[in-house]
């Protein structure tokens, strides 16, 4: 006895002329989901470009200045199969913006509003420095810092600055050179502060107990001859400087400190919009003559060679400095001419 087989995902039917037909059950529902299954692929092809490339900020630093601008210092990590970059920026207020691959080499870049457009060069990683005058407001005494972070970052407050609200509770405080350092955690973060005026209290003259007139006549007989001692000896030792040539040599130097202050002065009320931080590096190349290369400003200010590279062509913008080459290397010295500008 042989088992009947009945077919159960198929009908079949034997046409008179002999031909079979053979009709599959759900293949319209099977031709209406092909083409999605299809798109699906389709995007996931298209997404995965994308998940490749995506960039992640590494650091975040920020440094707030007395006149209301801010300094933004950060590491991106990016896709060096990526001949272009775009960087969102924090406003569109933007001043002396620097791109410097891992090779330290400078990229060139293009701002476009609030956006930059940088040359990867095949870098993994590129460190971007700007000025921004977008994030600092300020109503009568009290200045107001607002940012919406992406990510992790730290805030320098400026120099003799009281903080007086937040909004935000950052996780860790520290001081740095009687400056304060915030770091905060991604969000929307305000910041109000103010500038306080260091007094110093006033100091009361030290109380001394009355005196009698005998104890003040004995100290007069025996003062008397030591005062005329000391007085006798000043005088020599006076004479004395006046003879030697380290006095005049002692002259020359005081003179020429005098002038370079005068020097300095001068540039610096022609020049009213100066930075502080600008206004000691004019110092040190007064100081040293006029002139000085851009490596021992780095070494002096302990500045790393982008942020100084800024400064100076900041002060050459200004027309405070002139840039010269020397042995390979820049050679920066204060305009003699400055005056005659105005």
């Amino acid at each position: 006895m042989y088992p009947e087989i009945v077919p159960i995902h198929r009908k079949e039917s034997l046409r008179e002329d002999g031909m079979l037909f053979v009709r599959t059950e759900g293949i319209l529902e099977t031709m209406v989901k092909a083409p999605l299954i299809i798109a699906g692929l389709m995007v996931v092809a298209l997404t995965m470009p994308l998940q490749t490339s995506f960039s992640s900020t590494r650091m975040l630093d920020l440094t707030l200045y007395s006149d209301g601008s801010a300094h933004i210092s950060t590491q991106i990590d990016v896709d060096p199969l990526d001949p272009d970059f775009e960087v969102n920026l924090f406003g569109p207020s933007i001043d002396n913006f620097v791109a410097v691959g891992e090779n330290g080499f400078l990229l060139s870049s293009e701002i476009i509003d609030d956006t930059a457009i940088i040359d990867t060069f095949g870098s993994s990683s590129i460190s971007v420095d700007y000025d921004i005058h977008d994030l600092i407001s300020k109503e009568g005494r009290v200045w107001t810092f607002t940012l919406d972070a992406p990510t992790d970052y730290s805030v320098l407050m400026p120099s003799n600055s009281i903080i007086v609200g937040m909004d935000a509770l950052p996780s860790n405080m520290d001081l740095v050179n009687d400056q304060t350092k915030l770091d905060l955690t991604p969000g929307l973060s305000e910041i109000n502060y103010i500038f306080g005026t260091t007094t110093t209290p006033p100091t009361t003259p030290p109380t001394t107990p009355p005196q009698s007139n005998n104890d003040v006549l004995t100290y007069a007989l025996i003062g008397a001859p030591v005062a005329a001692a000391i007085v006798g000896a000043v005088i020599i030792i006076k004479r004395n400087q006046t003879r030697s040539s380290p006095h005049i040599q002692n002259e020359v130097i005081t003179e020429s400190t005098n002038n370079t202050t005068s020097d300095t002065e001068n540039i610096f009320n022609l020049r009213p919009e100066m930075r502080e931080d600008d206004k000691e590096i004019i110092k040190f190349i007064s100081a040293n003559g006029g002139e000085a290369l851009e490596s021992d400003l780095r070494k002096k200010f302990l500045q790393p060679r982008t942020t100084m590279w800024r400064a100076v062509k900041r002060l050459e913008r200004q027309g405070v400095i002139e840039i010269s080459k020397k042995d390979q290397q820049n050679l920066v010295k204060i305009k003699k001419d400055l005056e005659n500008e105005q």
